[in-house]
């Protein structure tokens, strides 16, 4: 189980996100300030990517950006795929990746939708996050990340629904990753 520690980060993970997101072809301009808007994190069985799926609201939209932690350069990746460095106050330098390009990430989200890696608590240690809804799929799932958050009920097969507060301020469930096979 990941760990979460009390300390600095420097710049901030919105203050990443802040120059990163605006390059993303999905990402809808306009919008305003981010604020953190929900999430929950997954382990990496080896212990050496932190990962969280982290959603960020900016007064009109609320996007997923699942993140991937590093403690150094991911070797071979994508162009646009770094979000940014940052120095955390317990370990040093990391380097943030976009998840959905993170191959560490990837597996964990496809052993998500097979009900085989359990999802956590945003900001708590060692806690199952209870909220994070999955209907399991079988096979080799290809997990496509919902990156512009929409209302929805319960999963279907080979969905993960989670929670959020939209930029309204309501409470709110959406699809967060799917197989992308169908």
């Amino acid at each position: 189980m990941a760990t979460i520690h009390r300390t600095t980060l420097e710049p901030g993970k919105l203050e990443l996100l802040a120059g990163w997101l605006p390059e993303q072809e999905w990402f809808r301009a306009g919008g305003g300030e981010l604020v953190r808007a929900g999430g929950f994190r997954l382990d990496d069985p080896a212990g050496e990517v932190g990962i969280e799926l982290m959603v960020v609201a900016d007064g009109r939209d609320a996007y997923l950006v699942p993140m991937a932690y590093r403690a150094a350069p991911l070797e071979g990746a994508p162009e646009g795929a770094l979000i940014g460095t940052a120095e955390h106050g317990v370990l040093g330098k990391r380097w943030f990746y976009d998840g959905a390009q993170d191959p560490v990430v990837r597996e964990q989200l496809a052993r998500l939708l097979h009900g085989e890696a359990v999802p956590q608590m945003q900001s708590e240690s060692d806690a199952v996050d209870e909220g994070v809804a999955v209907a399991p799929v079988a096979g080799g799932a290809v997990p496509v990340v919902r990156r512009v958050l929409e209302p929805a009920g319960e999963p279907a097969a080979g969905e993960v629904v989670a929670g959020y507060t939209a930029p309204d301020g309501s409470v709110r469930r959406a699809v967060f990753v799917a197989d992308g096979r169908g």
